[in-house]
């Protein structure tokens, strides 16, 4: 069930995806003059639609991406009928320059590129961007992979998988994407250089996607681990669990991080389990125990996240964070397809990988 609706998801974001290019043909078309006969959400049988000047904007039968049809241009004559062949000679694209034709071609991935980098901008613009812990490790997980590298409290990474920084979240999405796969690292300890060899531990998501576990923690500081959501009907919902809740500690291990919840459900499936929380000015307790639910995964319904402070940026660093988060995704895509070829993942995983990490970041209602 977790699979179709991944497989939906990214259906809907390819079609989305497909809609948004063919604009970027339409709007530049519209600006030179050209006569854009045709403007498809869908491909098939028309199913509605409105007629606007020489326009007809329609909802297609099959709901995979878009096109536009231009007149004097052929190039859709396998999904489309013939057009008019009355255009007047101004208005048909066969008829415009190298450089118009040109401009037409490139706007569909000009807008593709643009709307990547509009979302989080806009996002940091209104929000800010997170501002995410420097990378010394805190805890370091018996038996975990971090365990068995030699990685150990108070280590400063300064280098992971042949990049230096260390970013936090940068790490994090290496070892995700890489389960089971050796990765050098380099620590800084006690004012030397340490480099090490660590492979992520590898974990079957309910959706069948692998991902990598690092079994270690930076240095969180205060930050809250919050029940961001609570679904239905489960025995989160059922225990006494509410949207808000801070969690203190699970079976009298304190929390510090979100990770950690995932980890302690994971560990614990099938017993049950003590919730410490702070809810408002009170202390609330309550036990909870997974069971295999409706959509065929078991766990306990709920989705804590961190609450990462943000820091106000102006429009160039909202700018460079926007670019930043789509060569991220865009590496992150490389990397599963190379790991593809060199028979280190599925394609099944593949398709998932950006947006499996995703997933494994933020665990809404997945635990």
């Amino acid at each position: 069930m977790t699979y179709l609706i991944g497989s939906l998801a990214f259906i809907f974001i390819l079609g989305a995806a497909v809609v948004i290019h063919e604009f970027g043909h339409f709007i530049v078309a519209k600006l030179l003059g050209i006569r854009v006969e045709t403007f498809s959400v869908g491909f098939g049988k028309r199913l509605i639609g409105k007629q606007w000047g020489q326009t007809d904007y329609r909802l297609s039968l099959i709901p995979l991406g878009g096109y536009v049809k231009l007149g004097g241009d052929d190039s859709n004559a396998g999904i489309e009928s013939a057009g008019e062949t009355d255009i007047p000679l101004a208005e048909r694209f066969d008829l415009r320059p190298r450089w118009q034709k040109f401009l037409v071609a490139v706007a569909g991935p000009v807008m593709n590129i643009l709307t990547a980098i509009a979302i989080p901008l806009v996002s940091a613009m209104a929000y800010g961007v997170p501002v995410m812990p420097s990378p010394v490790v805190k805890t370091v997980r018996a038996g975990g992979a971090a365990a068995e590298a030699g990685i150990q409290p108070g280590d400063r990474i300064v280098s992971f998988n042949g990049r230096d920084g260390g970013e936090w979240d940068k790490i994090r999405n290496d070892a995700l994407i890489s389960p089971g796969q050796p990765l050098p690292v380099v620590v800084e300890r006690n004012g030397q250089q340490v480099s090490l060899t660590v492979t992520p531990k590898k974990r079957i998501e309910e959706g069948g996607e692998a991902i990598g576990l690092l079994g270690l923690e930076p240095d969180f500081g205060n930050l809250p681990v919050i029940v961001d959501s609570v679904a239905d009907n489960t025995p989160a919902a059922e225990a006494g669990m509410k949207a808000g809740d801070r969690i203190l500690s699970i079976n009298d291990e304190t929390i510090y991080t979100q990770e950690q919840v995932l980890q302690h459900v994971q560990d614990h499936k099938g017993q049950p389990m003590r919730f410490k929380v702070a809810r408002g000015n009170e202390t609330v307790e309550y036990t909870a125990t997974t069971r295999r639910l409706a959509d065929g995964t078991e766990r306990l319904g709920f989705g804590p996240t961190m609450d990462y402070p943000l820091r106000r940026v102006g429009p160039l660093a909202a700018t460079a964070y926007a670019v930043d988060r789509n060569i991220e995704f865009i590496r992150l895509t490389g990397l599963a397809l190379g790991q593809v070829f060199s028979g280190q993942r599925s394609v099944r995983d593949t398709f998932s990988g950006p947006i499996g990490i995703a997933k494994a970041s933020s665990r809404a209602a997945n635990e």
